[in-house]
């Protein structure tokens, strides 16, 4: 099967193929064309997952699909942003029909989930990993950010923390555990939900934001860094699941919460002013910490002591110890 046909049979023709709001022309021709409204800015964000790196190999092609393309929406959310549409760069060792059907139906449930059109991308030959390219929409002036932190805000997370760090060993074989505990964490894993809606209700309100991808500690790093800021997170108030506590213990929960990543969640910065508001509309906020003047990130305990480990996320290309 060639290039053009492997497109056109698992790919041009899906459902979230077939056009929306914003995409002027899809599939077909050199480029797409995506028109934004008047008084709005693009969003553009990209994410590669490559296999034995960000997934296990094999796993399930279905379950990729849906993790592949809901990492890359993440991103918009955080910036507040309305999805419009993404790309699809797909290198492949060989090619599979039953694998292509499957992972092209993940994908397509997820697009449809975030309301995100597939406009083009490009297949090619090797090792296996997927690159997605997503673009979004903004009001002009209102994008969340990471460097408008203050001191005085406060730090807060859209969800509970460590569900997809703690399906890890489930997802590798290493443990096995009842599917009441199994499958929340299973699901937050290969399904993860962009917190669009969140994101946009925060335009204006937020000082800074981000979706956590590498930890807890690590990625509010960005927002301290960005923002020249320190940000204090309480240990005790970081939101953990039944789920997740009932796997790995508390600490263990913790640790997962604190540095294990892959949770797409909001963490954001607030005006005390601003959280009331959101509260009542319904908005499951929680606050973990607050900003102060100084740099960097600390994790302190119930008695306000700096606790802060030394491995707080994940990064590519660190060297091991």
């Amino acid at each position: 099967m060639g290039e053009f046909e492997l497109i056109r049979n698992f790919f041009a023709a899906a459902p979230c193929a077939q056009g929306g709001e914003g995409v002027a022309l899809g599939i077909g021709d050199d480029c797409a064309l995506l028109a934004v409204p008047s008084g709005e800015q693009l969003a553009i964000s990209t994410d590669t997952l490559v296999a034995g790196v960000h997934f296990a190999d094999p796993c399930d092609p279905f379950l990729l699909g849906q993790r592949s393309l809901a990492v890359a929406v993440s991103d918009l959310a955080a910036m507040g942003a309305t999805p419009v549409a993404f790309t699809l760069a797909l290198t492949l060792p060989t090619v599979t029909a039953d694998w292509l059907q499957a992972y092209a139906r993940g994908l397509n449930r997820m697009a449809q989930s975030c309301s995100v059109t597939l406009v083009g991308g490009d297949t090619t030959r090797g090792p296996l990993s997927l690159t997605v390219t997503v673009f979004g929409r903004v009001p002009a002036g209102q994008a969340l950010t990471r460097s408008g932190a203050q001191p005085g805000d406060l730090l807060c997370v859209g969800g509970e923390l460590g569900n997809a760090a703690g399906a890890l060993p489930l997802v590798l074989g290493q443990r096995e555990a009842e599917p009441h505990i199994a499958q929340p964490l299973l699901d937050h894993y290969w399904s993860p939900q962009p917190q669009l809606a969140l994101g946009q209700a925060l335009r204006g309100k937020a000082t800074s934001a981000l979706d956590i991808s590498d930890g807890l500690l690590a990625d509010c790093g960005h927002i301290a860094l960005a923002s020249k800021v320190r940000l204090e997170v309480e240990r005790e108030r970081v939101p953990l699941s039944d789920a997740l506590v009932a796997f790995l213990g508390q600490r263990g929960a913790e640790r997962a919460a604190l540095s294990g990543g892959d949770d797409y969640v909001l963490a954001f910065t607030l005006p005390s002013v601003e959280l009331p508001a959101l509260l009542a509309d319904g908005w499951l906020i929680h606050v973990i910490g607050r900003v102060a003047e100084g740099q960097g990130v600390v994790l302190l305990d119930r008695e306000g002591h700096d606790i802060t480990p030394q491995i707080r996320g994940y990064q590519h290309f660190q060297e091991s110890p």
